[in-house]
C-alpha cells in the first residue's frame, strides 16, 4: 500500500462539526496570537477589558517569534543606553518610508516590554554570571549586548520559551483563546462596507465549526502576507526564515475587503524560498553569527573592516563604533553609510574570482574568545527562531563541539559571499530567479494606522507587522502593549452592537462552499498555479499591460479552480481558504503596481514603462481600497501621522493611555 492509498484509508481524528456554530462576544478581539497580539491581550486585559485572542496555530508557540528570540532590538529607555528615544527618532526621520510613529513607540516602550517578559518569566539577563566579565555585559544590571558595545541598545536575551511565559501571563489573566481558528471575514455594522468593525466570523481548522466573535473593537495581528511567489513547502519545511508558515494575508485581505487602506504593498524582495538552508544552521559571520572569524578552505582569515574600510584586527572592535560614528546599527552587515557595523571586506567577490580567498568558507569558532564563542553557539544559536532543535540540538547530539569545530558557512555565488552576508543570505535572499520574490522582511506593505494603531476604519486596530513598516519582535511587543492600553480605553464607553444575520450568512455559505465539490482541483495545485501567476505577472520588473493581464488571470483561477476544488476534510478547507486569502493579497499588490506610477529603489520597485524615480519631495505613498467592490488608490502624504505639526513625544504623550480618564 502506497503512502496515497494510506492517506485516503485515514480516519480524520477529529470530530466533524460543519453544521454547528459557535458564537462569543468581548469587549476586544485580537484576530492573530503572536507576540504583538499576544502583548495587545495582555495589556489590555490589565486594564480591565475582556479579551478574546483567535489563532489560526496554537498561541504558545503562534507568531515569528514562537521559536525564540536571542535580540531584543532598539531598547534606548534601557539604564545603560547612551543614545534617547528622541536622538534616535531624529536621526532615523531622513527615510520617509520608515513607519516611525511606530518606531517612536518601540524606542519608547521596547526596553518595558522587556521587562514584562522578565516578569512572565523569561530569562533578561545573565544572572548565572555565565559571561562575567565579557566586554558586552554591564556587570551592575547583569544585562548582555550586543553589535554596538559603548552605545548598549540591542541586548541578548534566552528567549527560546518566550511564548511559552506569555502564553501562561494570558491565562493567569484570564484571556480565552480560541486555538486552530481561522478568521475570515470582518463583520460591520449593518453589514455594509465601510461601516465600523464590531466583530469577525471564522471557523475551526480541526472541526470545521463555523465561529462568531462580537466586540466593541477589534484588532489585527495577522502579520504580512507570505509565500505568495513561492510557496515550496516540500522543499524546506514551512518555507520561512523567521516568520510563522500560518501568514497568508488573513488580516490585511478581511481589513481591504471591509474597506481599510493599505500603503506600500507594492514593494517585494528577492526570495531563496525551496533553497534556503536552516536559518543559522550553517556558518557565517552576520546577525546571530556576528562578529564571528571567518577562514577560507585553506585556513586564511578573511579580514573585517570598519565602515570606513578601515581593517580591524581585534574582534572587539567589531563590536565598538568607528572614529567618525556615534552608533552602529546591525551586525555583520555592509550597510550604506555611517551606521554600518564592522563587516568582512566589500572586495570579497574579486578576491574569490582572483583566487585569492577559496570557497567554502568556515566560522572559525574555536580561535574565538570564549565569551564571544559561546555568546553565538549556545546563547543565539539555540534562542533565536528556529535554531534551538532543528540546529543547535541536532549538531551537539552529532558530536559538534564549538571549542574545537568549524562550521561550514555555505556555498553561494561570489557575488552574494561579496556582500560579507554568506549565512544571512543562506536562508533569506540568496541567490534566485529574480521573478520570485516575497513580500519584503523589513519595512513591507500593510495598513496604515493613527497614533491609537487605529486603522482608517472605526473600531479596526493593528500591530504587529500588520502595521505597514513595521519591523521585529520589539516593535511587535512594545506596539502591541501601548495598543492593548489604547484598545481598553477606547471600549470603556463603548455599547457592543450585534451583528447582521445576513452577513453572517453569506460568509458561511462561502466558506462551506468547497463541501458541495464531490471531486475537483486540490488546495495544493491551487497554491502552486498562484504561485506561478506571481512569478510571471509580478516578478521583478513591472509594467501596466502585464499587471492587468494577471489581475485577469487570478479572477479567472477564482472563478475556475478555486471555485470547483475539493476538500476532504477542515485541514484541507483551510488550505484552500489560504489559496483565497493569497489570491486576493495578490491582486492588491497588482492593484498597488498599477497606481505607482513610477519606478522606486526604496521600495524595490521597477516599472518598465515608468523607469524614472521622482525626486523625495515629490513623492508619497499610494493608498489601496476596496469601495463598493471597486479597487480605488490614492496618494497618501509621506509622516501622515504627524499631519497635526506636533513632535513625536506630543504625539505619543497624548495617545500613549498610560492613565484611566
Amino acid at each position: 500500500m502506497d503512502q496515497n492509498d494510506v492517506y485516503e484509508k485515514m480516519d480524520w481524528p477529529y470530530p466533524i462539526e460543519y453544521g454547528e456554530e459557535l458564537r462569543d462576544s468581548a469587549d476586544v478581539l485580537v484576530i492573530g496570537g503572536g507576540l504583538a497580539g499576544c502583548f495587545a491581550a495582555v495589556h489590555a486585559a490589565k486594564k480591565g477589558a475582556k479579551v478574546i485572542v483567535v489563532e489560526k496555530g496554537a498561541t504558545v508557540r503562534a507568531g515569528a517569534a514562537g521559536a525564540g528570540i536571542d535580540h531584543w532590538s532598539f531598547c534606548f529607555s534601557n539604564p545603560c543606553s547612551t543614545i534617547s528615544p528622541e536622538m534616535i527618532v531624529q536621526m532615523m526621520d531622513i527615510d520617509p518610508y520608515a513607519s516611525l510613529h511606530n518606531g517612536y513607540i518601540m524606542f519608547k516602550e521596547s526596553y518595558e516590554a522587556l521587562l514584562d517578559l522578565e516578569e512572565w518569566g523569561v530569562k533578561v539577563r545573565d544572572v548565572d554570571d555565565e559571561f562575567k566579565g565579557a566586554p558586552f555585559r554591564d556587570e551592575e544590571t547583569k544585562l548582555l549586548f550586543a553589535y554596538d558595545y559603548t552605545n548598549k541598545f540591542m541586548i541578548r536575551i534566552f528567549g527560546a520559551k518566550l511564548k511559552p511565559a506569555i502564553y501562561k501571563e494570558m491565562k493567569r489573566l484570564g484571556i480565552k483563546i480560541y486555538d486552530r481558528t481561522m478568521a475570515t471575514m470582518l463583520l460591520t455594522k449593518d453589514g455594509k462596507q465601510g461601516n465600523e468593525v464590531i466583530g469577525a466570523t471564522g471557523f475551526n481548522t480541526r472541526t470545521g465549526k463555523f465561529c462568531v466573535f462580537s466586540a466593541k473593537a477589534t484588532v489585527l495581528a495577522t502579520a504580512k502576507p507570505l509565500r505568495l511567489w513561492e510557496w515550496g513547502a516540500e522543499g524546506v519545511g514551512s518555507n520561512s526564515a523567521h516568520d510563522d508558515p500560518n501568514c497568508a494575508g488573513d488580516g490585511a485581505v478581511m481589513a481591504f475587503r471591509a474597506g481599510a487602506k493599505l500603503i506600500m504593498m507594492e514593494k517585494s524582495g528577492l526570495t531563496a524560498g525551496a533553497l534556503r538552508y536552516p536559518p543559522y544552521g550553517t556558518g557565517g559571520c552576520s546577525n546571530s553569527w556576528h562578529p564571528c572569524n571567518l577562514v577560507d578552505d585553506d585556513g586564511k582569515t578573511l579580514p573585517w573592516v570598519d565602515w570606513a574600510d578601515n581593517i580591524l584586527d581585534d574582534v572587539t572592535a567589531r563590536s565598538l563604533p568607528a572614529k567618525g560614528q556615534h552608533f552602529i546599527i546591525g551586525g555583520g552587515l555592509p550597510l550604506p553609510g555611517p551606521l554600518a557595523a564592522p563587516h568582512v571586506i566589500r572586495d570579497l567577490e574579486e578576491r574569490i574570482m582572483k583566487g585569492e580567498y577559496k570557497q567554502p568558507f568556515w566560522a572559525d569558532l574555536p580561535s574565538m574568545p570564549p565569551h564571544e564563542r559561546y555568546a553565538i553557539f549556545g546563547l543565539h544559536v539555540g534562542n533565536e527562531g528556529k535554531t534551538r532543535v532543528p540546529v543547535y540540538k541536532t549538531l551537539v547530539e552529532a558530536g559538534f563541539d564549538p571549542d574545537k569545530d568549524m562550521l561550514m558557512c555555505n556555498v553561494v555565488h561570489p557575488k552574494i559571499a561579496g556582500r560579507a552576508m554568506p549565512n544571512w543570505m543562506a536562508f533569506s535572499e540568496g541567490v534566485t530567479d529574480p521573478c520570485k520574490r516575497d513580500v519584503s522582511f523589513f519595512h513591507s506593505g500593510g495598513l496604515m494606522v493613527d497614533w491609537r494603531h487605529q486603522t482608517t476604519i472605526e473600531s479596526l486596530f493593528a500591530v504587529g507587522n500588520q502595521v505597514a513598516a513595521a519591523e521585529s519582535a520589539a516593535g511587535a511587543a512594545s506596539n502591541g502593549r501601548y495598543c492593548g492600553r489604547n484598545l481598553a480605553k477606547y471600549v470603556k464607553n463603548r455599547q457592543r452592537i450585534q451583528p447582521s444575520e445576513e452577513q453572517i450568512r453569506k460568509e458561511r455559505e462561502r466558506i462551506y462552499a468547497p463541501l458541495a465539490n464531490q471531486e475537483g482541483y486540490g488546495w495544493k495545485e491551487i497554491q502552486i498555479g498562484l504561485c506561478r501567476m506571481m512569478q510571471d505577472y509580478l516578478g521583478e520588473y513591472k509594467a501596466e499591460n502585464i499587471l492587468k493581464a494577471g489581475l485577469w488571470w487570478m479572477d479567472s483561477i477564482r472563478k475556475t479552480e478555486i471555485a470547483k476544488a475539493h476538500v476532504k476534510n477542515p485541514h484541507e478547507l483551510t488550505r484552500l481558504m489560504e489559496c483565497e486569502v493569497r489570491l486576493s493579497a495578490g491582486e492588491i499588490i497588482m492593484h498597488s503596481s498599477i497606481a505607482r506610477k513610477s519606478s522606486n529603489k526604496a521600495l524595490q520597485f521597477k516599472r518598465i514603462d515608468y523607469p524614472e524615480q521622482p525626486p523625495m519631495n515629490q513623492d508619497c505613498f499610494i493608498a489601496v481600497f476596496n469601495d463598493g467592490g471597486q479597487v480605488k488608490s490614492e496618494k497618501a502624504p509621506f509622516r501622515f501621522w504627524n499631519a497635526n505639526g506636533k513632535s513625536y513625544e506630543e504625539n505619543y504623550l497624548e495617545n500613549c493611555a498610560r492613565e484611566e480618564d
